[in-house]
């Protein structure tokens, strides 16, 4: 039997081999064991080869080819292309291969779906889109994507990241960068360490690659991929967008020229809107208390559509026309909120970043075209505001996970500088409940409870208020408290206090059959409204370092008061855990023979930890989730 499969094997790998021996054999067969051990896919041949023929000048041809091994796997193939009237695509081709390398479909740029980049708005028509959707009916299938794309902004040159993702091993991925008229080039190496990287540059060009790299295995509580996987930056000293020559050798410089590129025009607004903004801060001194008045006349007057940093150019949409048809994306509606303020006399800068919940910095080291988004900053000596022009609904001064934390290129008209923005740090980032609780004989509770979230915890619930009443109620059945069976919401009330940038909520509710009663004792578990059962998953051998990316503080207190007949014996003692990653403390106080509190704090602190404190870690948060279970029992009297 043994000896049938392997000359079927050979039959097999015989037939592929003559079948192939014309052309690239993208047989699955083929790929080394050892890039395939926990992969979802595999790069076969990754490369890209940049040729920067002018300051206004660039080429850019990719060849990507993949063997997706299994269906989480399709999330690692995009073909797709972007262009726009300063981005013209020259090449563009796919062609899907079965797991015998067997040719299945090929798509021409004319097969090429070709829509709009942007949703929701005509301002960026130009911005487009062509790619192929390609549904797959078996596993493992190759496809090969290749494009060229020709364009005059040379501001933006395309980075490396020869290790895209976690679970994605590399057979082979190249860069290299031609550079015949000899500009000045400057590249920043990233994580290189650990990775077998070769680097053949020379003082022009640029030429790196890497083979039979395996996968990384995601580990949960890991740093940012960015943090740990390798990346090339690469930029040029003198440069254009959009055929705007710049020329800069740090942030400052670059920062000054970009500052001058946006405005061009893209500052100008009627003066019926200037005068219309300053008859509403009309008898305001106060430059903030302006700010204020000018961001909410922003927010109700505008919508976001999105258009991230890049796509669609990185000039924002002049102020006039955001004016006029009343949305935008970052970039045009932070123009704007900017514009308006220095109709009223108040000083503000465009600042760029890497938004996202996970903090992504802007190199300070490194500059050039960096970032997604796009925020506004306001110089307030020493105690800078920052605003996110994007919602309606954020409070003026708070940015949230979205944008917390990182640092960001603010651009003046001085210059160019990297500043950091605000830090909602653990204790900060507070939720604090009371509840005054009622056990019924039968086991059922009612409770009366007030819930008060600050900083990032405020972020997470301030949306809210824009729920409908069956939407609100099914989200605390079915998310906030879904390990309380047979909840009921008999009244909610919300309070979105934005001038303190805290959300209060006041709850009534009842759960029946909360607690098992018998002749014997009536039993329940005490942490009825905050109960945390966050367990880490547990590695035998942990690879990568432990970041706990958001510190908070909860504080919980409850009064329990007893169904009649029963009466308080004893209560448990106190429960204190403090270790480096936070603390949890929980006590009990009895009030009378048929009332006591419940009183839980718990801290837990953001940082990066060595991964041999990954263990502790886990064992702290295993001995609170088995806490939080705790329950006592009552006896009738």
């Amino acid at each position: 039997m043994k000896k049938f499969i392997s000359l079927s094997l050979f039959i097999s790998l015989f037939s592929i081999n003559a079948t192939f021996s014309q052309k690239e054999n993208y047989a699955s067969l083929l790929i080394p064991s050892a890039l395939k051990e926990d992969a979802n896919a595999v790069v076969r041949d990754n490369s890209i080869e940049i040729t920067i023929e002018d300051v206004d000048a660039m080429t850019v041809l990719k060849k990507e080819v993949i063997t997706v091994l299994n269906k989480l796997g399709d999330n690692y193939v995009s073909m797709s292309a972007h262009y726009d009237d300063d981005t013209k695509i020259t090449e563009l081709s796919a062609t899907i291969y079965d797991a015998f390398g067997r040719e299945i479909k090929k798509y021409k740029e004319r097969d090429f779906l070709d829509v709009s980049a942007v949703s929701g708005g005509t301002l960026y028509s130009d911005s487009r889109v062509k790619y192929v959707d390609h549904t797959p009916v078996s596993y493992p299938y190759t496809v090969v994507f290749e494009s060229e794309y020709k364009t005059s902004s040379t501001g933006f040159i395309p980075s490396w990241f020869p290790v895209e993702s976690y679970f994605l091993s590399i057979e082979k991925s190249s860069y290299k960068l031609l550079n015949p008229k000899h500009f000045t080039i400057r590249k920043k190496e990233k994580n290189f360490h650990s990775y077998p990287i070769e680097n053949t540059s020379t003082e022009f060009n640029v030429n790196y690659a890497i083979k039979n790299q395996k996968v990384v295995k995601y580990e949960n509580n890991a740093p940012l991929s960015i943090d740990i996987m390798p990346y090339l930056l690469v930029g040029v000293n003198q440069f254009a967008l959009k055929k705007i020559v710049g020329e800069a050798t740090n942030w400052s410089e670059f920062g000054k020229w970009r500052y001058d590129y946006l405005k061009n025009g893209k500052d100008e607004l009627s003066e019926a809107i200037k005068a219309k903004v300053r008859i509403l801060v009309q008898g305001v001194t106060d430059p903030i208390e302006k700010a204020k008045i000018v961001y909410a006349f922003m927010q109700n007057k505008t919508r976001y559509i999105s258009v991230q940093e890049g796509v669609g150019g990185w000039m924002p949409i002049p102020a006039n026309e955001v004016d006029k048809v009343g949305y935008g994306d970052c970039k045009g509606l932070t123009n704007y909120t900017k514009t308006l303020l220095d109709a009223v006399g108040v000083k503000s800068h465009y600042a760029v970043i890497w938004a996202g919940a996970e903090q992504r910095d802007v190199d300070k080291d490194f500059f050039g075209m960096q970032g997604n988004h796009v925020i506004l900053n306001i110089p307030n000596n020493g105690n800078d505001i920052w605003l996110e022009c994007t919602s309606q609904t954020i409070p003026f001064g708070f940015l949230g996970d979205f944008t917390d934390d990182r640092n960001v290129l603010v651009m003046t008209p001085e210059g160019g500088i990297v500043k950091r923005t605000p830090a909602y740090k653990d204790e900060t980032n507070l939720q604090e409940i009371k509840a005054t609780i009622q056990l019924e004989k039968n086991g059922s509770l009612s409770a009366s409870l007030n819930r008060v979230s600050n900083g990032i915890q405020y972020d997470d619930k301030s949306h809210y208020e824009r729920f409908t009443e069956e939407e609100l109620i099914k989200n605390y059945k079915s998310n906030v408290w879904d390990y309380n069976n047979n909840l009921e919401i008999t009244a909610v009330n919300l309070l979105n206090d934005k001038e303190k940038v805290v959300f209060k909520e006041d709850i009534k509710m009842t759960v029946k059959s909360y607690a098992s009663v018998n002749e014997q004792e009536y039993l329940f578990r005490v942490n009825v409204f905050n109960k945390n059962g966050f367990i880490p998953k547990r590695y035998r051998s942990r690879k990568l370092p432990l970041k706990i990316s958001r510190g908070y503080k909860d504080d919980t207190s409850y009064e329990f008061k007893l169904p009649e007949g029963y009466a308080l014996s004893t209560l448990p003692s106190e429960k204190v855990l403090s270790t480096q990653f936070g603390t949890y403390k929980v006590t009990f106080t009895k009030i009378d023979d048929t009332t006591f509190n419940y009183h839980k704090s718990m801290v837990i602190r953001a940082g990066v930890y060595p991964k041999e404190a990954y263990n502790d870690y886990r064992s702290f948060r295993k001995s609170i989730a088995k806490y939080e279970n705790l329950r006592i029992a009552i006896n009738q009297k």
